[in-house]
């Protein structure tokens, strides 16, 4: 049909001519490759962060349980406190024992038993009377715990240095996603089947779906161990072809192990208990610690855990207030996603400090507000919308950053461990919060404990000024050595011309 020889760009295939071929929607060998990583990654990210799901779903679904437990199993304020706090107690064991369990057997193992620990927790618990129930509330924090130290650093370890603040957040997003389901759920179940005294058993119960999913995701769902964990214990090989699988090309691949493994022979030998000799480890835990305290501090779990409380307090009936908890989560979502899309533009230092002046002008108004206006659905509805604008800042600014840090700041061969035992201070200090909320409100009212968040808040906002460093576009081998030289004005000015270690080891 065809008698006129075709250029190359119209070549006959099998005596047939084909559409001109026309670039315009192929992507080239590097686009590919560059989609595929990306892709890779997303999909480890969603995976696992499926642990931050469940950490705020197990978190979040006691604020609307209480009342139906209080009544089902005639409990008073102070067994109220113990069943709140058992979970917390729990994380705060977890956390470290995660962070120590992820340095040992990997990350991916970690996780593995975490899932099961959140299945049999779960079903433990709405399943048990009281003293079971406070059992496995111990149990699930365990994993709520070990969760919250072991996907952060994970997560970390598998991003490259430029998307590693917004891979690491997504699990900030997962956590107040899971709090807003456990909202919602509470608030439908409550609605339809609030006549029956043991619906709390529900509430607790749909948590088993995502801990099911996540044991399903790592099994089966292609999840790689950690390079950077494969890579200090001598797996090169191995960490070489994890990382072909989330970075674009080889040349990122190599350099990147050449850091790790440069690395790990400053670390030669060096254990936690001589690396606190050092004065810039000891310098990195204390950073660490108050940035753990910093976010706790700010009350924002007294609003997550106790919200339904505080607008039954403020004027609103038990079903109004289980309704219009969902706007919390609404805002918590909202705002952690506005932080991740923030995390990619601006510093940490700023974003911290930027949320701490907003939590404390909120707590000011808040106290303000219960202080002046008498009970009632004004009040009510008036400290609804502060709680939300709280959030706004919390979720947006402190939550992403807190965990974020976290992840990026400590050295390789301590960094699990080092996590864990930030964490678990982060886990005690919401415990105590939890506990010691109920009481305070009974003593000095709502709006004196947000006075007293005021005061708290202050402190905790000089302390960012002076002490958090800018992690952002900075390798975590880089990190390591800004902090190693003690170089306090370099660690809180941000990555000059967003240039990492690896850039300046190719340019030189």
């Amino acid at each position: 049909m065809y008698s006129q020889p075709l250029s190359n760009n119209n070549k006959i295939y099998n005596g047939e001519r084909p559409t001109k071929l026309i670039n315009i929607a192929q992507p080239n060998n590097e686009q590919r490759e560059n989609i595929h990583y990306r892709f890779f990654l997303h999909k480890i990210t969603w995976i696992c962060t499926l642990g931050g799901l469940l950490f705020g779903y197990d978190t979040g679904v006691i604020n609307g349980a209480l009342p139906y437990m209080r009544n089902d199993l005639k409990l008073s304020d102070v067994k109220i406190g113990i069943v709140t706090s058992s979970l917390l107690i729990g994380a705060t064991f977890g956390s470290f024992i995660g962070g120590h369990l992820a340095d040992w057997i990997g990350r991916r193992k970690t996780l593995i038993i975490l899932s099961i620990i959140f299945i049999i927790g779960t079903i433990g618990c709405s399943l048990s009377n009281l003293n079971f129930l406070i059992f496995f509330r111990f149990i699930l924090g365990l994993a709520v715990g070990g969760a919250s130290t072991t996907v952060p650093v994970f997560l970390a370890e598998l991003s490259p240095a430029k998307l590693r603040g917004q891979v690491v957040t997504r699990n900030e997003l997962m956590i107040v996603s899971g709090q807003l389901v456990a909202y919602i759920c509470n608030a439908i179940l409550g609605n339809i089947w609030g006549h029956r005294l043991d619906i709390w058993r529900w509430m607790l119960a749909l948590a088993v779906i995502p801990a099911i999913c996540l044991l399903i995701g790592i099994l089966f769902g292609g999840i790689p161990e950690s390079p950077r964990w494969l890579c200090h214990k001598g797996k090169n090989e191995l960490a070489i072809s994890v990382l072909k699988k989330i970075r674009r090309n080889e040349q990122e691949v190599f350099d990147e192990v050449e850091d790790v493994k440069q690395t790990m022979e400053q670390e030669q030998n060096k254990t936690f208990s001589n690396c606190l000799y050092e004065r810039w480890l000891r310098r990195c835990l204390f950073i660490g610690i108050g940035v753990a305290m910093c976010n706790q501090l700010a009350g924002v779990n007294s609003i997550m855990y106790f919200g339904t409380d505080i607008l039954t307090r403020s004027g609103l009936d038990n079903n109004a207030a289980l309704v219009a908890n969902i706007a919390n989560g609404v805002i918590s979502v909202l705002a952690t996603c506005l932080g991740i899309w923030l995390l990619g533009r601006i510093g940490r230092r700023p974003m911290l400090l930027s949320g701490q002046i907003g939590t404390i002008v909120m707590h000011l108004f808040i106290g303000t507000t219960a202080l002046v206006f008498k009970e009632g659905t004004i009040r009510g509805y008036l400290v609804l919308s502060l709680t939300v604008t709280f959030l706004l800042f919390q979720q947006g600014g402190i939550s992403p950053v807190t965990w974020l840090v976290q992840s990026e700041m400590f050295p390789l061969k301590i960094r699990g461990l080092a996590m864990g035992l930030t964490t678990s201070i982060l886990w005690l200090i919401n415990c105590l919060i939890s506990f010691l909320f109920p009481v305070l409100v009974g003593l000095i009212n709502v709006w004196g404990t947000s006075y007293l968040f005021v005061i708290i808040g202050v402190s905790a906002a000089i302390f960012v000024w002076f002490f958090m460093p800018e992690t952002r576009l900075k390798s975590l081998e880089e990190l390591e050595r800004q902090f190693r030289a003690e170089n306090l004005k370099e660690l809180r000015s941000p990555a000059k011309n967003g240039i990492t270690s690896t850039n300046i080891r190719q340019n030189t």
